[in-house]
């Protein structure tokens, strides 16, 4: 199964020659070159070659990290519009056709995880796209002349014309969110296209680039009926997920689902044992030791429940502070979760019994999660702030990471730096006013977390970590029509007085046990406060306290030793924090500190 097809491109004058640089010795599987644009694809192991898809002219010629969900779909419309293709044909050829049928913004009719570069020679444009919710990244960076571009940042960032520097901004933005939301990357002049939007350049008779990005799908608030019972929209919703959780599922074989224990990948475990006839469901659960609370109970409950073939994995902090580098190189985008290591070994367990694994993604963001009821009574009752961007700064002091920590974390040339830009409270501003189509407080908080967290944290991390061991992740919550739905639920049956995601309970109390469907969210509890205090201290003191950490300038060392000595605070957050700078340190390390040129393949031929 094609599972990873990383590519990159350029355009401008001596685009072939360009595209070399993006590509490391060995490391350019097969490219295809234009009159004005070059474009090639990463190799893979196991000597598999992606293909190009070109037009009959052979003046259209695409390449693509696709997977698409409603393929029959597409099949169908194309025919209606006259243009015969196989039911059974590859994505990127329906990518390709949909393209030569509706033009840029294609990308409408195409439901999955994609990101693509559509090069147009009849109109002398690139096209470059990218899924509605974000499965799929896609960077670029450009100069007066020239755009480069590629699904992954490691071979990005090998490009001659960009200076590898710090983008400050960027920096103070993961410190609050533990991942970068909107455009901006922590590279200095390279930027991530957004979910649900396009790109297009040309080259102007003058030889200047000219680039224009236009959204080709938005979520809007669908009407719904105060007084309709919960039914009337947990039903269509369990007719919805049933379609997500089927079209996800492979043709053959097993599958995996990682089942934490909660409603979200309960659910997603429940519809797969109902729905999957054609292998064994396997399911993956995660504790770090017994002297640490965990939801084994509740996952265990699950798995006997829909008859899996369940496996618990125990992982050390030893075992953290082994893979911990490893895992943070193979980030485009650093994510500041505890989880994202052990979602790694996670993965790398279940790549033993399958290649494709399903988790429970997407219900916190879309059907009113924990988020939301801390900022809704501060909606109600306050807290004492005024100004114009009093919500924005509850909303981001919400997410409890390193936002009021900012002013003493940060070394003093860098807050000097940070005072001359616009403050970032700014990104959050179009969420909440008239431009976020929204209406309902709940649905503009729901929204933000979709929007941003959905797309640079969740869907990345699943992306990347999945990538990592060849499988691919797959979230049947954060499906198009789902994400849309849940903005068309009375927010009074999302966020039921105090009982989260009350829709979502409903539409799947069948097919679970009782204590799921009640039990209060909690989160999986990740011991990082114990981490830090014996495996991973050594390795943070190295990289936070070393000569490249000090010589960078970016923290203020003295508090970052007292967070390491456990000073100043006793509380768990402190351990979080140092989590945040730690990955971020080391992240420096895997995208500044190597040459250039380095490969961009980590650890062989792994990483794609």
């Amino acid at each position: 199964m094609n599972y990873r097809d990383r590519f990159s491109g350029v355009l401008g004058p001596q685009a072939e020659r360009q595209l070399a640089t993006l590509f490391g010795l060995g490391e350019l599987a097969g490219k295809w070159t234009g009159q004005e644009a070059a474009m090639g694809y990463l190799c893979r192991p196991g000597s598999i070659y992606p293909a190009f898809f070109t037009d009959n002219s052979g003046q259209v010629t695409l390449a693509a990290d696709a997977r698409l969900y409603n393929q029959a779909e597409v099949v169908a419309k194309l025919w209606e519009r006259g243009r015969e293709i196989a039911q059974d044909a590859p994505a990127g050829e329906l990518l390709l056709a949909l393209y030569l049928e509706y033009g840029p913004d294609f990308a409408r009719y195409a439901r999955g995880m994609y990101s693509a570069a559509v090069w147009d020679g009849r109109e002398q444009q690139l096209v470059l796209t990218r899924d509605a919710v974000g499965a799929r990244p896609f960077y670029y960076t450009s100069t007066s002349t020239h755009l480069a571009f590629s699904s992954t940042l490691r071979s990005l960032r090998r490009w001659p014309e960009l200076k590898l520097s710090i983008n400050l901004d960027a920096v103070r933005k993961y410190l609050t969110y533990a991942f970068v939301p909107g455009e901006i990357t922590l590279l200095e002049g390279v930027y991530e296209l957004l979910p649900g939007h396009y790109l297009l350049a040309r080259l102007k008779g003058s030889g200047k680039l000219e680039i224009e990005k236009r959204a080709y799908w938005q979520l809007h608030e669908g009407e719904w009926d105060e007084s309709a019972p919960v039914e009337a929209y947990s039903r269509p919703l369990r007719t919805l997920l049933e379609e997500a959780v089927s079209e996800r599922l492979p043709n053959s074989g097993p599958v995996g689902v990682l089942l934490s224990g909660g409603l979200d990948s309960s659910a997603i475990t429940a519809l797969a044992a109902r729905l999957y006839q054609n292998g064994p469901v396997h399911t993956y659960s995660i504790s770090f030791g017994p002297e640490y609370p965990n939801e084994l109970p509740f996952s265990s409950l699950v798995a006997e429940h829909c008859q899996t073939k369940h496996r618990i994995l125990e992982i050390s902090g030893k075992q953290i502070a082994r893979y911990l580098e490893e895992t943070v190189a193979l980030l485009d985008d650093p994510v500041g979760d505890p989880l994202t290591t052990p979602n790694f070994l996670l993965d790398q367990t279940a790549s033993a019994d399958t290649d494709v694994i399903l988790n429970g993604e997407g219900g916190d963001p879309c059907f009113g999660g924990p988020k939301n009821l801390p900022m809704l009574l501060h909606e109600m009752y306050g807290d004492g702030a005024t100004g114009l961007l009093a919500r924005e700064q509850n909303y981001l002091r919400s997410y409890q990471k390193c936002y009021e920590d900012l002013p003493n974390l940060l070394h003093p040339s860098v807050m000097a730096e940070l005072a001359a830009m616009p403050p970032q409270e700014e990104l959050l501003v179009p969420f909440f006013d008239e431009r976020s189509g929204m209406q309902h407080y709940l649905n503009k908080l729901m929204q933000m977390n979709v929007r941003l967290k959905g797309a640079h944290h969740i869907l990345h991390k699943v992306d990347r970590m999945t990538a990592a061991h060849a499988i691919e992740g797959r979230s049947p919550l954060f499906d198009r029509r789902i994400v849309e739905f849940s903005f068309s639920v009375p927010p009074r049956w999302k966020l039921a007085g105090t009982n989260e995601k009350f829709v979502l309970k409903k539409a799947v109390e069948d097919i679970l046990p009782a204590s799921i469907i009640q039990r209060p969210k909690s989160g999986m509890m990740v011991p990082v406060q114990a981490w830090f205090r014996q495996p991973l201290k050594r390795l943070a003191k190295e990289h936070l306290l070393g000569r490249t950490a000090r010589q960078r300038g970016i923290f203020n060392q003295e508090l970052v030793k007292q967070w390491l000595d456990y000073q100043q605070s006793p509380f768990p957050r402190q351990g979080i924090k140092l989590w945040l700078v730690l990955t971020l340190e080391i992240w420096f390390k895997a995208y500044l500190d190597v040459p250039q040129n380095a490969p961009v393949l980590w650890r062989g031929q792994t990483s794609i």
